[in-house]
C-alpha cells in the first residue's frame, strides 16, 4: 500500500511573525481545497502533520474528505532556521543551497541537514511502527525535511537536486509502505491522479 508525503502550499510571509506560526495564504488555501477534491484522498486512512500552523491548516483541509482526524507528530517540523530568523527569498535560496551541499555543517547556526534528516526519518518511522501497512497514510509537512526524507527513501545522498520544484511548495511524492522505498518523484498536489 502507499504513503504520501505532501508539502504545505503558499504561506502568508510576515517577517514580524516566527516562521512556524505562518499560515496559508489565500492561494495556498485555494490549492489545498482544490486538492481536497482528488479521489485518492478518499483512500487515505490516516493523516499526520507537523506541528507548524501552515502544515496543520493544510492537513485539516485534506483530512476532511479522507474522514480522518489530524494527528500531530512533534518531530516532523522543518529544519530549524531560527538562528538567522527570516531571510529574504534571494538570501534564503543561497542559504538553502549551502544547507543541502554541506549536510554535516551548520549554516550560521541552522540545524544541520544530516540532523534534520535523522529527525524526520525517525518521526516517520515512529508513526509507521504501529501502522497497518494496508492502510494508506498521508504525511503533511515541509519542503526541506520532505526532501531529506525523500533522499533517505531513495537510498541516495542528501542533495538539493532532490528538492521539490520551485514555486512555494504544495507538492507531493509517494512511497511504498511495505518496502519504505520512494515510488514517485515530486508532483503538484492538485494535479496528482493518485497511485496507478
Amino acid at each position: 500500500m502507499f504513503a504520501v508525503y505532501l508539502t504545505h502550499p503558499q504561506v502568508r510571509i510576515d517577517p514580524a511573525v516566527p516562521v512556524p506560526e505562518w499560515g496559508l495564504s489565500e492561494l495556498g488555501r485555494a490549492r489545498a481545497l482544490q486538492t481536497a477534491q482528488s479521489p485518492w484522498l478518499r483512500r487515505i486512512g490516516r493523516v499526520v502533520s507537523s506541528d507548524e500552523v501552515k502544515a496543520i491548516e493544510t492537513a485539516s483541509i485534506l483530512a476532511e474528505p479522507a474522514g480522518c482526524n489530524v494527528e500531530i507528530a512533534q518531530d516532523m517540523g522543518e529544519n530549524d532556521r531560527s538562528a538567522t530568523g527570516f531571510l529574504p527569498p534571494p538570501e534564503f535560496e543561497k542559504a538553502a543551497d549551502w544547507f543541502f551541499a554541506r549536510p554535516h555543517e551548520s549554516f550560521r547556526g541552522w540545524e544541520r541537514a544530516i540532523d534534520a534528516q535523522g529527525r524526520i526519518v525517525s518521526a516517520v518511522d515512529a508513526v509507521l511502527s504501529g501502522h497497518d501497512p494496508q492502510v494508506p497514510i498521508l504525511f503533511v509537512g515541509h519542503g526541506g525535511v520532505g526532501t531529506l526524507l525523500k533522499c533517505h527513501l531513495a537510498g541516495r545522498t542528501i542533495g538539493r537536486d532532490a528538492d521539490q520544484p520551485p514555486g512555494a511548495g504544495g507538492n507531493l511524492y509517494m512511497f511504498d509502505l511495505s518496502t519504505r522505498r520512494l515510488a514517485s518523484d515530486w508532483q503538484k498536489m492538485e494535479l496528482w491522479p493518485g497511485p496507478a
